[in-house]
């Protein structure tokens, strides 16, 4: 038995219609077309589908059954269609991110905040737990963007450029260091470094500055909210070093002295990940958008 879904539109349309003719006007067939597709549903199903020689034309018990199952069926049918259209088209779908910044967050939130406005039907999270591995989670379709400052050379993924940012110093106002033009990685040696929990190789100022020149802080205290870094930092209890963005951002900064690393400071880039084949769907590129507006006013 093989009963398809012209099938049984077919049958609704004559039980809906009263007649051949008028169904064959409502699915725009030929009348020959539509006995011949008539015939192929009896000698599928084994059973006959119209009560035989009645005028007008009346459906069996067989064939009543099929008309249930159409009314059933076909709605569905119309919107799993619907659905695929709008995942193909990028109207609706799957968004799960990871982040490789822990700073990201500061601005993060405003974007999605926005992107619910534009894409309601997406599925937004941001999972948990993936920050170091967050590439080889990409890649196996565990997440749909990561946020991140070192791009790969990786067939299957593409890496959009967000913005470009300064690792900034920052220390008390009253700290030694804060006499200094710039900071330089031997300045670090005697400091209490106060950074986010994230291994070593992850932060600016440990990957850019201080592994290269084998240089090892005093101390490393880890905290994971900004606002109390920067408490910390203020109240001389350490110096840290943050984007330049979360600090143009933060109403905390005013006890605070900013400095650029090296003489000439160092730049970095921030990138949205994403799997190549996604790049053009329409809820990736507003993601993209909204981010890229929202960190030019941070940094503006």
């Amino acid at each position: 038995m093989n009963i398809e879904i012209k099938h049984l539109r077919t049958i609704l349309a004559i039980h809906e219609a009263g007649s051949l003719q008028k169904a064959t006007e409502k699915l725009n067939m030929t009348q020959s077309a539509l006995s011949h597709q008539l015939r192929h549903i009896r000698e599928q199903i084994g059973v006959e589908i119209f009560v035989p020689e009645t005028r007008p034309l009346k459906l069996s018990p067989e064939g009543l059954e099929l008309v249930e199952a159409a009314r059933r069926i076909l709605p569905e049918m119309e919107k799993l269609k619907s659905r695929f259209i709008d995942l193909r088209s990028g109207q609706t779908g799957r968004l799960f991110i990871a982040i490789e910044c822990h700073a990201c967050f500061e601005w993060l939130f405003p974007v999605l905040n926005q992107f619910r406005d534009h894409h309601s039907n997406v599925d937004v999270d941001i999972k948990p737990g993936l920050a170091f591995k967050a590439i080889e989670a990409l890649q196996a379709e565990e997440v749909d963007l990561v946020i991140s400052a070192d791009p790969e050379n990786l067939a299957d993924v593409d890496f959009h450029e967000l913005f470009t940012y300064e690792p900034t110093f920052i220390a008390a106002k009253n700290h030694p260091l804060s006499a200094r033009p710039y900071i330089e990685a031997a300045d670090f040696a005697d400091q209490n470094v106060i950074t986010y929990p994230v291994p070593k190789e992850r932060l600016d100022l440990f990957s850019q500055i201080l592994l290269p020149a084998g240089i090892e802080p005093l101390s490393v205290r880890q905290i994971e909210l900004t606002s109390v870094i920067l408490l910390l930092v203020g109240a001389n209890k350490g110096v840290s070093v943050l984007p330049d963005w979360v600090l143009h951002s933060s109403r905390e900064t005013e006890n605070l002295t900013q400095k650029k690393l090296t003489k000439n400071g160092v730049k970095r880039k921030l990138y949205a990940a994403v799997r190549r084949r996604d790049s053009d769907k329409l809820y990736i590129e507003t993601f993209l958008s909204l981010s890229k507006n929202i960190l030019s006013h941070l940094t503006g």
